[in-house]
């Protein structure tokens, strides 16, 4: 997977339906609700609110984690474990739409980091 395609849709129908409250569940188990969610072209991400999950705190999740979407029950399915999610870099609320921030999370989620779907 290359950085671009990190952060791009791989779920045809995200792009078309605002994500905005969706369900969020991990491989293992639910993760929390959508806070965010963008369509901009190779730098798509949603921001999920953990809730008690992680006591109250945020996470930024790139598209190209996305494995699935249900729309009737307004799910996200993503292709990482409870743990790769909670491990991955803390989510910044000013610098989060910041390159360098992305770039961090990528090397987290992407090929070979400790976030990436082989590790």
């Amino acid at each position: 997977m290359t950085v671009a395609e990190l952060w791009t849709y791989t779920v045809t129908t995200a792009p078309t339906v605002d994500l905005t409250g969706f369900k969020v569940e991990a491989l293992d188990g639910s993760i929390g609700k959508v806070d965010e969610a963008t369509n901009d072209a190779g730098g798509s991400f949603i921001v999920v609110d953990t809730g008690p999950w992680i006591f109250g705190k945020k996470v930024m999740l790139p598209a190209g984690v996305l494995r699935d979407l249900d729309l009737d029950t307004e799910t996200v399915f993503v292709n990482r474990t409870k743990d790769q999610i909670k491990n991955a870099p803390e989510f910044d609320e000013k610098r989060y739409r910041d390159q360098g921030y992305r770039d961090d999370l990528g090397s987290y989620y992407g090929p070979g980091g400790a976030g990436s779907e082989r590790s």
